[in-house]
């Protein structure tokens, strides 16, 4: 059983920084792919961005490009979100999630193919 855990949310201004980090513990974090999804009060929960397991390549969605950053350090066992000129729109529950298997990228942006999922971590901007 994975164990996903996040950190780094709060409060921030409008065009601030954020980096989230996931540490997961119970499993092989190298064999896993990652991503990142949030929820905000009232919408449903949206992908945010994705990290292969074995290869560089990533995805950050639409509404994020340009100012996400997806990355993992397999030695620490941890997933991290790089999010830049944030806006009061990025104000959400930002969930870390795995998936085990060979899947690619589109695969990736669908909720339901992830295994484990994160308790969820706060992420305001103020306006």
């Amino acid at each position: 059983q994975v164990q996903l855990v996040e950190s780094g949310g709060g409060l921030v201004q409008t065009g601030g920084s954020l980096r989230l980090s996931c540490v997961a513990s119970g499993g092989d974090f190298s064999n896993l792919n990652m991503g990142w999804f949030r929820q905000a009060p009232g919408k449903e929960r949206e992908f945010v961005a994705t990290i292969r397991a074995h290869s560089p390549s990533t995805w950050c969605a639409e509404s994020v490009q340009g100012r996400c950053s997806i990355s993992r350090d397999n030695a620490k066992n941890t997933l991290y979100l790089q999010m830049n000129s944030l806006k009061p729109e990025d104000t959400a529950v930002y969930y870390c999630a795995a998936a085990g298997g060979m899947l690619t990228i589109p695969l990736l942006l669908t909720q339901s193919n992830y295994d484990y999922w994160g308790q969820g971590i706060q992420v305001t901007v103020s306006s």
